[in-house]
């Protein structure tokens, strides 16, 4: 049986190459406009059945003659299919015959059809094969488009869009570990990709500043914009960058700079599209709408880039990097300046005076928004060795003001938290200090002990705040005995419970049913679409969120369980507590 299978195979080839060589032969004495129809199919089937049975050599040797090169020229773009099947598994026998084979047809077949038939082998489904497809056609596209001269710049388009949908299927490496090892081969990806786009690249650029440049240079240009804006989105804002001292040699953060240098290679001014959002909307040809000019989504990750990992820093105007310098210089004359100033010596009388409330407001400022972490870092000591100058009835006053206009969580939850070490100093044996204790703590403690929302409160988005005001509950009812009452807790505790435990109490079963059934919902969808994953949507009040793949959905709902958990920890504890001492 295996030996009448051979011959049939054996019969097959031979009769493929009579076949190939017969049209050969009949089209040598044609010109290239009086191939028939039948011709290209012939030519097209028997050729591609006689590299697919390792008749690779004759083939080859009927690809170099140079009285078949007009046939070549015309129909050899057809035989790609089955070479680029052999160039990817790198094992076969015919490998070398094939491989010459390629090359010649990249250089000799028209350079449109080439583009066709390469970008119809390169879509795969599959890491594995895409990445190697990648690998392997490239460079072929990037020969192939350099032939087009100046008529190329939809043809990239084309061919840009078609290799980011294949680099988009590829997995992101989300560990120093699986970047390192490029597990899922998009590192490489990336930086062939780099390679790719540089000579078109390179091509604007010196066209740039050419008064007399041709439209099909800003196509050109058009076209790398809305790259380097699509890359933006698809892989790098679902890309977790890691910082260098963690990686010093990350590939997906020297890609990310490369398109950011893109940009300024071409053209586009970094700092014009980092507020491109505030700017009045104009007309820009090549586009038809401006959203499709600049996505909201890759102009954001572009800002994140930008301020947050610092790429490209040397293309940005130094006007901004001015403002982080005075940021800076102004933290360290304020911090010289208090600690010269002896603790607890400020009264609140110098809260009446207009700066003392507006440069904490400021420094709020630079701990929530400023983009350097050390810079945040210093705005909070300077904070905090502010607080610290003040005597205490300052320090009461201050608190309820930063209270009633902060509008942070984190912030809310660090004052609260100076309140809670004030109320211990106060407690102290030998302290006499009436305004964390009793009568004044009691209006500071109905601020601090309440949900902003009720039970509608948002428990992830204002964390911060209830974990710090449970903190200092739970505090008041082990550090105060109900007989003693220092702080007014036992009294007040009635109305606590009303405006804070009891709406908390309710939230936190709103908002674990939610993200439950949340949770359920998204495991199903995960587990209906097994073999694609599902891609899930997020929205903030109006405004749609980057998609969100179901493995990192189902993360964070998980997450968000947890922190409902942590909370209703705490709260069950007090609870037992004021059931404990007042049964005392």
């Amino acid at each position: 049986m295996a030996a009448e299978r051979q011959s049939s195979l054996t019969e097959t080839a031979a009769m493929a190459l009579e076949q190939l060589s017969d049209v050969v032969q009949r089209c040598q004495v044609l010109s290239d406009d009086g191939y028939a129809a039948e011709d290209h199919d012939v030519f097209t089937i028997a050729g591609r059945t006689c590299i697919e049975e390792g008749n690779s050599v004759q083939v080859l040797s009927i690809v170099l003659d140079e009285q078949n090169q007009d046939i070549v020229r015309s129909m050899g773009w057809n035989l790609l299919p089955p070479l680029i099947q052999v160039l990817l598994k790198k094992e076969d026998k015919n490998l070398p015959q094939c491989l010459a084979i390629f090359n010649h047809l990249l250089e000799t077949c028209r350079p449109k059809e080439l583009l066709i038939g390469l970008l119809e082998q390169l879509e795969q489904d599959d890491p594995d094969p895409i990445a190697e497809s990648l690998h392997l056609l490239l460079n072929p596209l990037q020969k192939v488009l350099l032939r087009l001269g100046s008529r190329k710049a939809s043809s990239l388009g084309m061919t840009l869009s078609s290799v980011l949908d294949q680099v988009a299927k590829l997995p992101l490496p989300h560990t120093k570990e699986q970047e390192e090892d490029d597990v899922f081969s998009l590192c490489r990806s990336c930086t062939e990709l780099t390679a790719f786009v540089r000579p078109f690249v390179h091509e604007v650029r010196l066209n740039l500043f050419n008064s007399e440049e041709q439209s099909g240079k800003n196509e050109l240009r058009t076209e790398l914009l809305k790259f380097c804006m699509q890359t933006l989105t698809r892989p790098l804002l679902e890309a977790q960058l890691k910082d260098p001292d963690t990686l010093p040699v990350s590939p997906l953060r020297n890609f990310a700079t490369e398109i950011l240098n893109t940009l300024s290679a071409i053209g586009q001014s970094l700092s014009s599209l980092v507020f491109q959002p505030l700017l009045k909307r104009k007309q820009a040809p090549g586009f038809l709408e401006e959203e499709v000019r600049y996505p909201k989504e890759s102009l954001a990750n572009l800002a994140h880039l930008v301020f947050v990992h610092h790429l490209a820093a040397d293309t940005f105007p130094s006007v901004f990097r001015t403002e982080e310098i005075r940021i800076q210089k102004g933290l360290e004359l304020y911090e010289k300046s208090l600690v010269r100033v002896v603790d607890g010596s400020l009264p609140a009388d110098l809260l009446q005076i207009k700066t003392f409330l507006t440069v904490p407001q400021n420094l709020v400022k630079v701990m929530t928004m400023c983009q350097r972490h050390d810079l945040r870092t210093k705005g909070l000591k300077v904070l905090q060795l502010s607080i610290d100058k003040f005597d205490t009835g300052a320090k009461y006053y201050f608190f309820q003001y930063m209270l009633k206009t902060s509008r942070h969580s984190g912030v809310e939850g660090y004052i609260i938290k100076n309140i809670r070490n004030q109320i211990d100093v106060a407690l102290q044996p030998g302290n006499s200090n009436t305004w964390f204790q009793g009568v004044h703590l009691l209006p500071l403690l109905r601020k601090v002990l309440i949900l902003p929302d009720g039970p509608e409160t948002d428990l992830l988005q204002y964390l911060d705040r209830v974990m710090e005001s449970l903190n200092l509950l739970r505090y008041l009812v082990i550090r105060d005995k109900v007989t003693e009452n220092q702080t007014g807790i036992w009294t007040e505790l009635y109305k606590v419970e009303d405006t804070f435990m009891k709406p908390l109490r309710v939230g936190l079963n709103m908002s674990r049913a939610h993200y439950e059934r949340e949770l359920h919902d998204t495991v199903e969808t995960k587990k209906s679409k097994a073999k694609e994953e599902s891609i899930l949507s997020v929205a903030v009040g109006d405004e749609k969120l980057p998609n969100m793949t179901s493995d990192s959905h189902v993360q964070a709902l998980h997450s968000a369980l947890h922190t409902f958990d942590m909370i209703e920890s705490v709260l069950v504890r007090i609870e037992e507590l004021v059931e404990v001492k007042e049964n005392l």
